[in-house]
């Protein structure tokens, strides 16, 4: 949601989403950098997605508050448990496994982080990972990634000879190509082995769920490659994360303007003409995935993830739907 608002801010100049973002901060950031509710022990790798917005802070007020709150944010990922291969655990719960939603919770802030501070470091470490997640999640045949990876093969929902989870969940992928665009975003050029990597991989994504699309509305459906079965849905969220990740890719240039801006713009325009209602209270956006996970009662089956409740306004919609909206606005 902040930052759907802070690119709104940029597309539009309207003050009211400097001010939410400003505000919000203010109540949770102390003078001295520490978040009063943020769970140390967990090791939650969705905690640290919200530690962007706090570039934007310090740009607008210069508060070193905000300064000291990005270096906590970045001590909890120096902290953060690995898997063997080197890449970030999901969450202590979740020991050994790698999920494609924590790509986009840690790696664009570390990339940010990266470039406003560290001077390009450890890009490596950002980019093997992405290389990691490629060797073991992505299948060759679908041109998918599968949600999960279990590398200790032991969880109930993990393949005992690849430790990836059974199905392509489309929030999962929309996390996926947001987190190499943004990647890209803060990536210099200069670095062209590693800025090369995230654009093939970025590409090669894109290139992989499109095949899936709807034709009629450009949006994905929930199980990416099921549309043929009738539960199935065209899932919110996951289609404002492909959107925006279609009109950004073609505005930094990554993508081919004439071929992947109409259908970056067909997807936002059928979700406000399909998903976003009136009723007497005001707008809502329908249609969104309230929560899909891997456990030892989610077991990543189509059934599953097609079982999950489908609500109005949850924020992992709502936050993609206000960023498509700035790319929308912006092209």
């Amino acid at each position: 949601m902040l930052k759907g608002c802070i690119d709104l801010y940029a597309a539009t100049g309207d003050p009211f989403y400097r001010s939410f973002v400003l505000d919000y901060l203010y109540r949770y950031v102390a003078q001295d950098g520490t978040i009063a509710n943020y769970e140390l022990n967990k090791y939650n790798i969705d905690s640290i997605n919200c530690g962007k917005a706090l570039f934007f802070a310090l740009d607008e007020t210069g508060d070193e508050r905000f300064r000291k709150a990005i270096e906590f944010h970045m001590q909890r990922l120096r902290e953060h448990p690995r898997c063997g291969c080197g890449n970030f655990w999901h969450k202590n719960i979740y020991p050994h496994q790698i999920w494609l939603d924590g790509l986009y919770m840690a790696q664009p802030f570390y990339m940010a982080y990266e470039n406003r501070f560290d001077k390009m470091a450890n890009v490596a470490d950002i980019t093997r990972q992405y290389e990691n997640v490629r060797k073991y999640l992505f299948n060759e045949e679908k041109q998918l990634y599968y949600h999960a990876c279990d590398t200790a093969r032991i969880q109930p929902w993990a393949d005992k000879d690849t430790g990836c989870s059974r199905n392509f969940w489309l929030r999962s992928m929309g996390w996926y190509v947001m987190s190499l665009i943004d990647c890209i975003d803060n990536c210099s050029e200069m670095l062209y082995e590693h800025y090369r990597l995230l654009m093939d991989l970025f590409r090669e994504a894109i290139r992989g769920m499109l095949r899936y699309r709807d034709e009629a509305t450009g949006l994905y459906w929930q199980v990416i490659d099921h549309g043929e079965n009738p539960d199935n849905y065209l899932e919110t969220a996951g289609s404002a994360m492909m959107a925006y990740a279609l009109m950004k890719g073609v505005r930094l240039g990554v993508l081919n303007e004439e071929k992947y801006l109409p259908l970056g713009k067909q997807a936002y325009e059928s979700l406000v003409n399909t998903k976003l209602i009136s009723d007497e209270s005001g707008l809502h956006l329908k249609d969104i995935c309230a929560v899909a996970g891997l456990s030892d009662t989610r077991d990543g089956s189509v059934a599953y993830y097609l079982s999950e409740p489908v609500v109005c306004d949850d924020s992992k919609g709502v936050g993609p739907f206000m960023m498509a909206t700035a790319e929308y606005l912006r092209a």
